[in-house]
Formats: C-alpha cells, sequence, structure tokens
C-alpha cells in the first residue's frame, strides 16, 4: 500500500533531478555547450520560439559557438536574444550566422560557478524533501483511516527515506561531475 503512495510522488523527485541536470548544462565551463543558448526564445512571426527551433547551434571550437537561423530574416532576433542574455561572450555576426565567443574562465569564475551550482542542487534537494514531506503525510492519512498498521506506516517511512537518499545521492553525483568540469582547465 504505502509503495503505491512512494511510486505516485516519484515523479516529483525525478523532477527535481531532471531539473538540475537541465540547470547544470547551463552553467558555463571551460566549453562552448550549445544548452547555453537553446532554450533562450526569439519572435518568430509573432510566436516565442526556443532558439534550437529556429537554427542550427554548432561547436566549432572549444570556446565557440555558431548559431544559424534556418530563415536569414531570425539572424536580428537571434542575436538580440544572446544579447540579452549577458553570456559574458564576444558576440558577432556576419550576415548568415551569430559567433559568440567564449573568453576563458579565470578562478575566480570557476568559483562562482561552483556557488551557483551548489544553490541549484540545495533547490533539487528541497524539491525531493518535499515530495518526502507528501510522501508521509499520505501515509500517516492511511495510517489514521485505518488502512495501514503502525508498523507497515515505519516500514513505509524507512522504505521512502531509503528512496530519499538514492536521490540525494544522484543530486551529488550530477553537482559533483559538474564542479570537476568546470574546475578542468
Amino acid at each position: 500500500m504505502y509503495n503505491d503512495i512512494i511510486e505516485l510522488h516519484k515523479d516529483a523527485m525525478e523532477g527535481a533531478i531532471s531539473h538540475l541536470e537541465k540547470e547544470a548544462k547551463k552553467l558555463r565551463t571551460g566549453r562552448a555547450n550549445p544548452a547555453l543558448v537553446e532554450d533562450l526564445e526569439i519572435d518568430n512571426y509573432g510566436v516565442l520560439t526556443p532558439i534550437k527551433q529556429v537554427a542550427n547551434i554548432s561547436v566549432p571550437e572549444a570556446r565557440q559557438l555558431l548559431i544559424q537561423p534556418w530563415d536569414r530574416s531570425n539572424l536580428e532576433a537571434v542575436e538580440e536574444a544572446i544579447k540579452n542574455a549577458d553570456l559574458g561572450a564576444n558576440i558577432s555576426s556576419d550576415g548568415i550566422a551569430v559567433r559568440l565567443v567564449f573568453p576563458p574562465m579565470t578562478e575566480e569564475n570557476r568559483t562562482d560557478l561552483i556557488k551557483i551550482l551548489g544553490i541549484k542542487a540545495e533547490e533539487a534537494r528541497v524539491g525531493v524533501r518535499a515530495a518526502r514531506e507528501e510522501v508521509w503525510k499520505e501515509i500517516q492519512a492511511e495510517e489514521k483511516n485505518g488502512n495501514l498498521s503502525e508498523d507497515e506506516k515505519f516500514a513505509g517511512k524507512d522504505a521512502l527515506q531509503e528512496i530519499v537518499d538514492e536521490y540525494n545521492k544522484k543530486i551529488e553525483e550530477i553537482k559533483k561531475k559538474k564542479e570537476e568540469e568546470t574546475m578542468t582547465i
């Protein structure tokens, strides 16, 4: 019975993990990454559209991104969106594509990114904790209603804590991997 309740809320925990992974990809490391710009939105014929849906994004060199809109009329909008995102890159346009050249990372940049990553990881842990609290409330309610015995309630609590520990371990692994990536010169 408690397993069903836990399964119902696993999506929230998975959501916290996938959100952290997505946010970690957006953090700039020593290498250029299309994730830095692909979700920036432009006005495409009156509809806000992510750049990844209107342009080809490539990494010609380790510290460069090349964004080539399929429709050249979107070039100016792409360039404007990138400028507004304030990515800390030098932006140039040749009439066909927008080129972003990222300066080398300094030690200070790297430490700032690790602090931001720590904040994002804590947000993910908060999401997992919120899901845990929701499951625990439901398990307690089921016990009050007589659908679970007290032993089953505490077995559910232990099973829930095991799952929460697994998710916290995943969060820590994502954080550690990104920290190593960021500190690598």
